[in-house]
């Protein structure tokens, strides 16, 4: 069986210093989670994470579910398994098809008291909590809704000779500002345009190129999160935005334009390293979060490097999303009918808008 990513998420330390979601572990609790999949099969493989726990993690029991059914996801035969902290597990393969564009709900038992779980903080998705163990339910009644994702990492499903990019970046591609639930996120409205492959979404709110928090940076995790995808053959990158404004909030300094430039470089060669053919966004406009976000210098450094993205031939591909979600009267500020209303986050309008300028004729050469 030859495997691929029908499914990732990208998952940040919920002990860290900076974080736009929940942390929260659980307790003789179930906790129930659509997986919106990139790709399909005939069957699939749920993959756990402990990457951030200090503590083992225990999962007692752990059910999928798609329209055609449910079904008991087991690790080595057994329904209960010990996840070690900083470790990841891969389930059996579980004989139920699954289909891109679909929701694969996976539910899942913790009979003991957890640490804080290794997450994904703003998904634009809704993760249902539940007291004792509901997994067979098909729907958790009177459950706590919360936005995140926890735990789990990703699925696996048995697509050979399949084009499978990653989205690598940033809150733009993991879908903050999007509809939770609504699957409007930019990396959706790009799979509904492709007739072949499919993208995967790997990006993290607050993730910048050059520094740590919030995740590893990009120069960093690229090797965690995108090189482990097996027949991966593209990578999207979104990155930048958060380089140019969290510095005023966490007290550093603003990196330069050649400091940006220079790490988009050394990021494209770890892809072609790789075998990997990248294609970069420009940066998008976020003038209007506020008075630190269109300082003359952040607006310069985002100009600077902007026009070096388009010009300088060093990616495989590059979609102008800059261009495409800006006012055109003011074009350091996103489009208000694009705008999530933050001044820094697209709504689904705009998550459509982005996908649409994207060249699918560079996830085909």
């Amino acid at each position: 069986m030859i495997w691929t990513a029908g499914f990732r998420t990208a998952v940040i330390d919920p002990h860290g210093l900076l974080q736009f979601g929940e942390p929260r572990g659980f307790a003789d609790q179930t906790l129930s989670q659509p997986l919106h999949m990139a790709g399909g099969g005939d069957a699939f493989r749920v993959r756990l994470t402990n990457l951030y726990g200090r503590s083992p993690l225990t999962i007692g029991a752990a059910t999928a579910s798609t329209g055609g059914g449910q079904r008991a996801v087991t690790f080595g035969g057994a329904g209960r398994v010990v996840v070690a902290p900083g470790e990841e597990i891969v389930s059996d393969q579980v004989d139920l098809a699954v289909a891109g564009g679909s929701d694969l709900v996976v539910n899942l038992y913790f009979p003991d008291k957890t640490d804080l779980a290794t997450y994904s903080h703003r998904p634009a998705e809704i993760a249902r909590i539940a007291g004792g163990d509901r997994t067979h339910s098909h729907r958790l009644a009177g459950a706590e809704l919360v936005e995140g994702r926890y735990v789990v990492s990703g699925v696996d499903v048995p697509a050979p000779d399949t084009m499978v990019a990653a989205a690598f970046g940033d809150s733009w591609f993991e879908g903050v500002g999007t509809t939770p639930g609504a699957n409007r996120r930019s990396v959706d409205f790009i799979n509904r345009r492709l007739a072949q492959g499919w993208v995967v979404n790997l990006g993290i709110a607050g993730n910048r190129l050059l520094r740590d928090e919030v995740g590893p940076h990009a120069l960093a995790r690229f090797d965690r999160d995108v090189l482990p995808i097996p027949a991966l053959t593209h990578v999207l990158v979104n990155l930048g935005i958060n380089d140019l404004v969290l510095p005023s909030e966490l007290g550093e300094a603003l990196p330069t334009a050649g400091d940006l430039i220079a790490g988009y470089t050394a990021l494209a060669g770890q892809a072609r390293q790789a075998g990997l053919r990248i294609v970069v966004a420009t940066i998008g406009p976020f003038a209007g979060a506020g008075p630190d976000a269109r300082t003359p210098e952040v607006i310069g450094t985002r100009r600077e490097v902007n026009e070096w993205i388009r010009t300088a031939g060093v990616f495989d591909g590059v979609f102008d999303v800059a261009r495409a979600v800006a006012d055109p009267a003011r074009p350091d500020y996103i489009r208000h009918a694009y705008d999530s209303g933050d001044g820094i986050h697209l709504n689904d309008i705009g998550a459509e808008v982005m996908a649409e300028a994207l060249d699918l004729r560079h996830l085909t050469r």
